[in-house]
């Protein structure tokens, strides 16, 4: 910590993996490093959403072209820690932070190689809506099981 900064300013440490319960392997690609050599920032937000909806999609939870229900993303953030790279694999942490009546906070945690603490860290906030109204309904039962099972 330097002078300036006060307990309440200081940069959080990075996440752990025991700080989660749920993994997903993701694979980087040749164009996802950019000039300076690294993955380009706008990639962790895409691996991000590959996690969360494939885990969605996985467990019987989002038809991408049928569901009634569909998640939109209203708000994101990500701190980097460290650099990842091709060919570098990339591990996903994902945790539910907050769960509401038709909103729920996915916070992810990107792993490279089997390093334990978190390259970056990010979060989104899915509100669910009806597919052809775009209005907010209310989280199913069978999902909001599912999301409490990840829920820190």
């Amino acid at each position: 910590m330097t002078s300036d900064e006060t307990p309440s300013t200081a940069r959080p440490a990075p996440a752990t993996r025991s700080a989660f319960r749920l993994f997903r392997q993701l694979t980087t690609r040749w164009s996802d490093n950019d000039v300076y050599g690294h993955m380009n920032n706008v990639v962790h937000y895409s691996l991000f959403d590959t996690a969360v909806n494939g885990w969605l999609i996985e467990e019987g939870l989002l038809d991408p072209a049928r569901s009634e229900t569909i998640g939109l993303v209203v708000e994101t953030g990500c701190r980097y820690h460290g650099e990842l790279m091709f060919p570098e694999p990339v591990t996903a942490g994902i945790a539910v932070g907050r769960l509401g009546r038709s909103s729920v906070r996915y916070e992810i945690a990107l792993f490279g190689g089997d390093k334990e603490t978190a390259a970056a860290e990010g979060f989104f906030i899915h509100v669910y809506v009806d597919r052809n109204t775009r209005r907010p309904v209310p989280i199913s039962d069978a999902m909001r099981a599912k999301f409490q099972e990840l829920a820190r």
